[in-house]
Order: C-alpha cells, then structure tokens, then sequence
C-alpha cells in the first residue's frame, strides 16, 4: 500500500478535478506484478494501468488501492468491474471513496465474492489526496496559503520593497506548490505592487520530463483597477481569470480575460466564500493562495485556510507589513491555533508548514 500512495503522488497535478491514486497488483503468491497510478483526468485509473500490466497474474491476486474502486461510468468505465472481470480474489482500499457519483464499489466488489479491506495507510493515503477529499467533503476547493517574510513577520520593507526576501531555494519551491495547485490567487496589492506572472516553473532535474500543467491565475480585483493592459499575468501561458465586485466597472477588461463578478464582503473586498463556491464550479479542487497580508486575512476571517505553508528567511526590517492584516481575530483566545507537520531548511530559510488543531476546524464548522 506504501508503494501505491507513492505512485499517487506522481498524479499530483496534473488529475484535477479527479482523485489522485495509485494501484498495486499482487499474483495468487503475493508476488508484485503490476502497478499503476491515476495519470490526467479522462484516463485510465490507476487499477486499469495496474491490470494491464498484470494481465493474466491478476487472476486469484489482490489488488492495493488508495481509494477505494469507482462504480461509475464516466470518461472511464467502473474500477470495481475491471477487478471483477481480471478475477482478482482480494481488493485492499486505504481510504473510502465520499464522492457520491462514485461510492458503492466495494459493496459492488463484495457482492461478486471478492474478499474487501478496507483502511490499511489510511492516513497516509489521506494526507496525499487531502487537496479532492476536503473539495468532495466541504464543497469548496482546499487551500493552502504560502508566504515569505522576515524573522519578524515582515513581507515587504517600509519602502514597499519586497524582493527578495526569500531565498532562489525557496522561490523554486513555490513553483513546486503552484504546479500541484489549480489555481493560484493573489490580490489587487500583490498584482500593483509585484506584476506577477504567477505561472509554475520547474527546475527540478528530476521534474523535468514531467508535463506542468498551469494553474489557472486569479486575481481579485475588487474595483477592478488593478490588472491592465500588458500586465504579466495577461500573457497567455496559462489561463487568468480576474475576480471583481458586481458593480464594479470592468468593461476594460473584455477581450483580455474572463471576468468573474462577485457580491462584495459586508466589511470589504469580496466575498470569499463566493469566490471558493465559483472556483469550485469551474472544477477548481486546490488554490494556492499567494494573496498580500489583507487578502490573506479575508481568507482567515473566512476559515477558508486549510494549510499554511511559511518561508521565514533569517532577516530583520523592523517596520514594513506584517504577513496578516485584520483576520476578524480580537482576542487571543479566538487566535487560530495551529500544528505544525513538517519544517525544513531550503538554502538559508525555514520552510513550515501547518494546519489549522481539530479544536480550530470543529469550532469553524459548529
């Protein structure tokens, strides 16, 4: 099962608005003799690459599976049909599939006389696929907000500069995140102040033979004055979508990207949860909010932040903005607590990453 949660991640990014999942094939003697993962959405799943490569050895085996089978003809036929037609005895699934197009293919497989597991490395396999599980389960895309800022707290200087603050190892991180993600959202202060081009750049020797799907570039621009005619993120290599308030105007926004009109919030900026319900609509599962410190608070305020991802770069400015303006947050009892999972050094930064307690996601959905 570890073996098929890694062939999982090679899906990263590039299977949206499908699951992620890898697929492991073992003959009637417990012997590996075919794997497979989920590739791009409209392919194969990852237990027919798995049974094509196993052919014949299936028969009598047991497949591993990070999800459990689909049951549904869609682009691709029904996983758990394919299992029943190779004659595979057992089906071991990590995580249960909460897609309710698609539920209902271990009862399926179960009913044909084949033997089912059910939960082996299901946190693992869950962490993998978090980004589609929490859109199947909350209605709205998974998002993860990164930023880089100083020892203390700081993302641009008094002067308004801000680059770099973090290191060339960090930055090519970030690309990393935005070539998983698919959407990457800022605000109007980060498209006047920077001109980002937001688009995903790998480096990485060992990335370069992978296909990069580009995410899809949001801009929210309340008023729509901020993104103009010959700004980066308008130059075609890969698809801008710029989010503005319903009475604003925009009209010199035709002809240069699709413009997504939204009710305004009751205390500014726009309403994030009709952006996340829009996004979600147009088949978006995972944003990678690089928004300033004032959009990233509307996105606290909204308990729209699922994992924070921070590049804390050994500097000090002293004065400058601070990485989150107002979040809705005046007392520290309300602080958002949170747990780190994972810190790492990339060149001369500390990478972490954390994620909003139980305590804090059970207070948000009560």
């Amino acid at each position: 099962m570890r073996r098929a949660i890694a062939l999982a991640a090679r899906g990263l990014g590039s299977t949206s608005p499908n699951p992620i999942v890898g697929c492991v094939i073992l003959d009637a003697s417990g012997q590996q003799v075919g794997e497979g993962w989920h590739q791009r959405a409209g392919g194969p799943h990852a237990e027919i690459h798995a049974l094509r490569e196993a052919g014949e050895r299936a028969r009598g085996g047991t497949a591993l599976v990070t999800l459990e089978p689909c049951n549904h003809t869609g682009r691709t036929g029904p996983c758990a049909q394919a299992l029943i037609d190779a004659g595979v005895a057992r089906v071991v699934y990590a995580v249960a599939d909460p897609y309710p197009a698609a539920t209902g293919g271990a009862a399926t497989l179960s009913a044909a006389g084949i033997d089912i597991s059910a939960g082996l490395l299901a946190d693992e396999a869950e962490e993998g696929n978090v980004a589609w599980l929490t859109s199947v389960r909350r209605g709205r895309p998974f998002v993860l907000w990164k930023y880089a800022a100083t020892l203390d707290g700081r993302v641009a200087a008094a002067d308004g500069t801000s680059r770099w603050i973090s290191s060339p190892e960090s930055r090519a991180d970030v690309h990393r995140l935005r070539a998983r993600a698919d959407a990457v959202v800022v605000g109007s202060g980060t498209a006047r102040a920077d001109d980002p081009q937001l688009g995903a750049r790998l480096r990485d020797a060992a990335l370069m033979d992978t296909e990069v799907t580009q995410p899809l570039r949001v801009v929210v621009d309340s008023n729509a004055t901020a993104v103009k005619p010959g700004a980066r993120v308008l130059d075609g290599t890969a698809p801008t979508l710029v989010a503005v308030a319903e009475d604003a105007r925009a009209g010199h926004l035709e002809g240069l990207a699709p413009v997504l009109r939204l009710p305004r919030a009751p205390a500014r900026g726009l309403s994030i949860p009709a952006l996340l319900r829009a996004l979600h609509e147009r088949d978006v599962r995972s944003v990678l909010l690089e928004g300033g410190p004032t959009l990233a608070g509307a996105f606290v305020a909204a308990h729209a932040v699922d994992r924070v991802v921070g590049y804390l770069a050994p500097a000090l400015l002293g004065a400058g903005p601070t990485v989150l303006a107002d979040a809705g947050i005046s007392t520290i009892a309300r602080a958002l607590r949170l747990d780190i999972t994972d810190t790492a050094r990339l060149g001369p930064d500390l990478r972490i990453t954390a994620v909003p307690t139980a305590t804090a996601i059970a207070s948000e959905e009560s």
